[in-house]
């Protein structure tokens, strides 16, 4: 059905508004990035991670409540488990005497009589690394992306491969910035995944693109139907490739628990969105920029095409 509705000026009116919207949600990402930033973990910014069980069920908001009124500074408290329990402090926070008082509290409380299995404190200077070889990897991986797209495509191919590799990376951010999901290494790990996913969509739609425009029957077609039938050909395989892999990462996100959770909410947006931009943008984009048949004609020296028009 959906290759059906890809035919002719209507295929066309979808790819141009799915790019405005694609658009738009980039704007939105960006004015959310600046406006709220990301809520950086204790990967990056270092404190006191303790974990601890409870010998009974005890729901995440009365423990939260009860910690309260023994604890003074901020800390997040998250649910790893049935009765598994973890408890984050910021490094300002974490006063050893503050610490011990909602420590023993819970674990002499008859009610939690709870067991505290491990406690460490990351330091900022390691979080700060870390952050910084995290972007790093980062970088590298988007160079090594585009010096490869340089050489693989025509350059409006390629502007338009990378436009969509950046797209995804933003949505992701917004994301994780609008409803301020905790931003750790998993989830650093999780952007090189999607640079990977999203690169092999474009690329899939770009080389049948460029397939379509070298047949020489295809030159009286508009560069609009030579894409549309571009991604038709390509989208039966685009499909069910994103669909097995997000039924992978569902599986991950429902079952794996808190630990996994943020890698599992950017990989499964990446890959919706990623397959989203591999049509809508990738393969728009370049129509916008003038790509045309006559970009993969072959170019003869001058030698050769005097004799070529030799009678």
């Amino acid at each position: 059905m959906l290759n059906t509705f890809l035919k002719g000026e209507a295929g066309t009116r979808l790819r141009f508004s799915g790019m405005i919207l694609s658009a738009i949600l980039v704007l939105l990402s960006v004015f959310t990035l600046s406006q709220k930033g990301l809520n950086f973990g204790l990967d990056f910014t270092g404190g006191y991670l303790t974990e601890f069980t409870t010998s009974q069920s005890v729901e995440l908001k009365e423990l939260k409540s009860f910690i309260t009124k023994n604890h003074n500074g901020e800390f997040e408290l998250t649910a790893q488990g049935n009765s598994h329990f973890q408890l984050r402090e910021a490094p300002s926070d974490s006063v050893n005497s503050d610490r011990s008082d909602w420590q023993s509290a819970i674990t002499q409380n008859a009610d939690i009589n709870a067991e505290v299995l491990s406690s460490a404190y990351i330091g900022s200077q390691v979080g700060d690394e870390l952050f910084e070889q995290g972007c790093l990897a980062l970088f590298s991986a988007m160079v090594a992306v585009m010096l490869y797209l340089a050489v693989r495509f025509e350059w409006r191919l390629a502007v338009g491969s990378v436009v969509a590799l950046v797209h995804d990376l933003l949505l992701v951010l917004g994301l994780f910035s609008l409803l301020q999901i905790e931003f750790n290494l998993t989830v650093l790990a999780s952007l090189l995944a999607i640079i990977g996913y999203s690169l092999n969509d474009s690329i899939i739609v770009g080389d049948r693109v460029r397939e379509l425009l070298r047949v020489k029957s295809n030159n009286a077609l508009s560069p609009a139907s030579i894409i549309n039938n571009a991604i038709k050909s390509t989208l039966t395989r685009t499909l069910i490739t994103s669909g097995t892999t997000l039924a992978t990462v569902a599986s991950v996100w429902l079952l794996a628990g808190a630990p996994l959770q943020g890698f599992a909410i950017a990989l499964f947006t990446g890959i919706v969105v990623g397959t989203f931009s591999s049509i809508c943008i990738a393969a728009t984009l370049p129509e916008l920029l003038g790509l045309s048949a006559k970009n993969y004609e072959e170019k003869l020296d001058v030698k050769t095409q005097a004799l070529m028009d030799m009678p």
